[in-house]
C-alpha cells in the first residue's frame, strides 16, 4: 500500500488483490498530473466539478477515491479495477456509494459535465469508449485525458480529435501528459466499428474455420494471437461430462474448441474484462447450437469459484499488467485452478518459453509436463494429486 498525496489531502490506496509484495503502486505520475491541474497547481484555473462527473479507465481508482465528493460516475472494462475502487473507497474512509461504477458495456450516462479519460493501453478500447460517450458529451463538456508520454501518441490524439473535438495536449511532466479536448457538436455522431469479426484459419483443429467476435480492447482483437494458435494444435482430446474452465478467457476460443470436440462437457468462461467476456459469450453463440449452454462468469481468476468443482482448466495467462510486465496474475491463476480442480484434474496452460512457468506450476502441483514447444512457446500440463 502507498500513499497519493494532493494538496488538500491524502490517500492510502493499493491493487486488487492487495499484495504486500507487489512492488506496483495503485497510481502513476498520470494520475497525479491530472490531479493536480484539476486543482490548479500547475498555473492553470482549477477545474469546477459541478454537474456530472465521468471518469473513464481509472485503473486502481486512485482518481475515483480522490474525487469521490463529486459522486462521479466511473467507467472500466475491467472486474479488479472495480474492485479496487470500492476497497480504496472503504479503506479512506469514503462512502462506498459515492462512485457509481459502470462497466464498458453498460450504457454511460445520457449527460457528461465534466469527462476524464485515462487513456488505455488498447487503442480500440479508446475509440469504442469515445463513440459510447460522444452523444453525452455537449459544448460546455470539460474534456481532460491523461496517459504516461509512451502511452500517448499521434493516433490517440486524432482519434479524440475525430470523435469529441478539437485537440491540444500539455507539457509533459515527470513522463506524464494530458490532453485538452474541445467538443465539437457538429461533428457527425457515428456508430463504434466494434465488434470486430473474422474467421479463424484452417489449421486450428476443431475451430478452423469458425468466426471470432471480438469487442473492443481484448488481447489480438483483430487476428488470432500466435499462442493461441499454436495451443489449439495440442489441446486435449476428451469425451464426457468434463466441466471445463476457459480461465482468462479472451474472445474463448479455447473454450469454443473444447466444446466442439466434446459436446457432453459443461463449460464455463472466466475473465476480468467485461469485453472479453461480451466477445467469449458472443463467439460461443455464434458457433454453436440453440441448445448449446455455458456460463459466462467476470472475476478475479477462479477467487470464490466451487472447489474441486472442475476437470480441465485451459489457461493462456497474460504477462502483462496496463504498461508493467509481471507474472503475479498467472500466479494467482494457477493457484486459483488448482484449488477449483478435482482430484486428478488438469491445468494445461501456454505461454512463451522464456516465462518458464514450469518452475510455478511444480512449486503449486508438484508436478508438471511439457506437452509440446517450439521456440517461442511451450504447452505444460500439471495434475492435482
Amino acid at each position: 500500500m502507498n500513499r497519493l498525496t494532493t494538496s488538500g489531502a491524502g490517500y492510502d490506496l493499493a491493487r486488487f488483490p492487495e499484495n504486500p509484495r507487489d512492488p506496483f503502486q495503485a497510481w502513476d505520475a498520470a494520475d497525479e498530473y491530472l490531479l493536480r491541474h484539476l486543482e490548479g497547481i500547475d498555473g492553470a484555473e482549477p477545474v469546477a466539478l459541478s454537474g456530472r462527473l465521468v471518469i473513464v479507465g481509472d485503473r486502481w481508482g486512485a482518481l475515483s477515491t480522490a474525487l469521490a465528493e463529486h459522486r462521479p460516475a466511473q467507467i472500466t472494462d475491467s472486474y479488479l479495477a472495480q474492485r479496487a475502487t470500492t476497497a480504496n473507497l472503504e479503506r479512506n474512509g469514503a462512502d462506498p456509494e459515492a462512485v457509481r461504477l459502470l462497466s464498458a458495456r453498460e450504457t454511460p450516462p445520457d449527460r457528461i459535465d465534466v469527462l476524464l479519460v485515462r487513456v488505455p493501453k488498447s487503442l480500440a478500447l479508446l475509440e469504442d469508449q469515445l463513440h459510447r460517450l460522444a452523444p453525452a458529451v455537449h459544448a460546455g463538456t470539460v474534456v481532460i485525458g491523461t496517459g504516461m508520454v509512451k502511452e500517448i501518441h499521434t493516433s490517440t490524439l486524432k482519434l479524440f480529435e475525430r470523435i469529441i473535438g478539437p485537440t491540444r495536449t500539455s507539457l509533459a511532466v515527470k513522463k506524464a501528459r494530458l490532453i485538452h479536448c474541445t467538443p465539437d457538436p457538429s461533428l457527425a455522431r457515428t456508430p463504434s466499428p466494434w465488434p470486430y469479426r473474422y474467421e479463424l484459419p484452417g489449421d486450428v483443429g476443431t475451430v478452423a474455420g469458425r468466426t471470432v467476435i471480438n469487442h473492443a480492447g481484448i488481447f489480438c482483437a483483430e487476428r488470432l494471437d500466435i499462442g493461441t494458435r499454436f495451443f489449439l494444435k495440442h489441446l486435449p482430446v476428451r469425451s464426457g461430462p468434463d466441466r471445463v474452465v476457459d480461465l482468462g478467457c479472451g474472445n474463448g476460443v479455447l473454450g469454443l474448441a473444447a466444446a466442439l470436440a466434446n459436446p457432453d462437457a459443461e463449460l464455463t468462461f472466466v475473465d476480468e474484462s467485461y469485453q472479453a467476456l461480451a466477445s467469449a459469450e458472443a463467439t460461443f453463440r455464434a458457433n454453436t447450437g440453440a441448445d448449446a449452454e455455458a456460463r459466462f462468469v467476470v472475476a478475479d481468476g477462479l477467487t470464490g469459484a466451487e472447489p474441486a468443482g472442475a476437470d480441465l482448466v485451459l489457461c493462456n495467462p497474460p504477462f502483462h499488467s496496463h504498461q508493467a510486465t509481471t507474472d503475479a496474475t498467472a500466479r494467482n491463476m494457477f493457484h486459483g485452478a488448482r484449488t477449483a480442480l478435482r482430484q486428478g484434474g488438469e491445468l494445461w496452460v501456454v505461454g512463451n518459453r522464456h516465462l518458464a512457468y514450469h518452475t510455478q506450476l511444480r512449486r503449486i502441483f508438484g508436478n508438471c509436463t511439457t506437452v509440446a514447444g517450439d521456440p517461442k512457446f511451450v504447452v505444460l500440463r500439471a495434475v492435482k494429486r
